[in-house]
């Protein structure tokens, strides 16, 4: 028996809708990550983007388990000597756009590469409850009902 790989052409890409409200951000990205790359279906091949495409929406209303809105750290290097920066989850939940969490989660979850481009173009992440993709009649994934521990009280 041969061994099945994907081709381009045969691909049927769904919407997805998820109300990130409440949920881990962990947790959350790490689901979002599977669908983007087509983990969840039974024709994944590695080099093709068979996932789905995800609208994320309350991503500012995300949560972190135990101290970590305080006391996680991220950090950046300008390119200049001593450019080292950091800021916590606090100051960008509460900042300009607070969608970045959750876009830069998914994003450190998936492999370095080109196709890491192209699958966070599949992805739309939205801070409030408003999205502009009604056409493509999106299906709603309840994340809450997955886990219990995907949500936090």
């Amino acid at each position: 028996m041969k061994t099945y790989a994907a081709k381009p052409g045969e691909i049927e890409k769904k919407w997805v809708l998820i109300d990130a409200e409440g949920l881990v951000v962990g947790r959350l990205a790490a689901l979002i990550a599977t669908r983007l790359k087509g983990k969840h279906k039974p024709t994944y091949t590695p080099h093709v983007d068979l996932g789905d495409n995800v609208i994320v929406i309350n991503a500012h209303k995300v949560v972190f388990t135990g101290r970590k809105r305080e006391d996680k750290r991220y950090q950046w290097h300008t390119g200049y000597p001593g450019g080292i920066k950091e800021t916590t989850p606090r100051r960008i939940l509460e900042g300009k756009f607070p969608q970045r969490i959750v876009e830069k989660a998914v994003e450190r979850m998936l492999k370095r590469g080109v196709l890491q481009r192209k699958l966070m173009r599949n992805l739309k992440v939205y801070a409030d409850d408003k999205h502009p993709h009604d056409a493509q009649k999106p299906e709603l994934l309840d994340v809450k009902a997955l886990n219990r521990k995907n949500v936090r009280v």
